[in-house]
C-alpha cells in the first residue's frame, strides 16, 4: 500500500484523511470545531454553517438501520446478490451508505462495522448486526 490514497484514485484531498483512517480500520467522521455539527461524506464545509473549520473524529463504529434493500442483481464481482444494502444514521449523528454483511436485517436494527478488504485500495466500512 502507499502512503497516499490519492495516488490510487481512492480519495482526493478532502476524503483523503478519511481513507487514511479506514487503512487503520478507524471510522471517521468530520466534526466542524465552529457549531458541532457532524457530517459524512467528507466536504470542504460544514452543511450546518457552512464554515471551513472542519476536523476529524473517531466514530464509535456503531449505528442503526434507517433504511434497507435486498439488492439481487450482480453489480460488482466483489458482492455476490443477495446482499443488503442500507442507510445507516451513525451514532454521531450523520447517515451512511453502507452494505449490511449479516444474515438477516431490519430496519431499526443496532449495527457494528466490519471492514471489507480490497486489493491496493484502503478496506470499505461494512456493517454487521448486533
Amino acid at each position: 500500500m502507499t502512503d497516499s490514497f490519492s495516488d490510487l484514485g481512492a480519495a482526493d484531498p478532502t476524503t483523503e484523511p478519511f481513507w487514511q483512517a479506514c487503512a487503520e480500520h478507524r471510522l471517521t467522521v468530520q466534526r466542524c470545531t465552529a457549531c458541532g455539527n457532524s457530517q459524512l461524506y467528507p466536504r470542504p464545509f460544514c452543511l450546518a454553517c457552512e464554515s471551513d473549520a472542519l476536523g476529524w473524529v473517531e466514530a464509535s463504529g456503531g449505528g442503526i438501520i434507517y433504511s434497507l434493500t435486498t439488492v439481487r442483481l450482480p453489480v460488482i464481482d466483489e458482492l455476490k446478490p443477495p446482499y443488503y444494502l442500507a442507510l445507516v444514521d451513525l451514532d454521531e449523528g450523520p447517515r451512511l451508505l453502507t452494505n449490511i454483511v449479516s444474515d438477516k436485517a431490519s430496519i431499526g436494527d443496532r449495527v457494528g462495522v466490519e471492514w471489507r478488504a480490497r486489493d491496493g485500495l484502503p478496506p470499505l466500512p461494512v456493517f454487521r448486526t448486533t
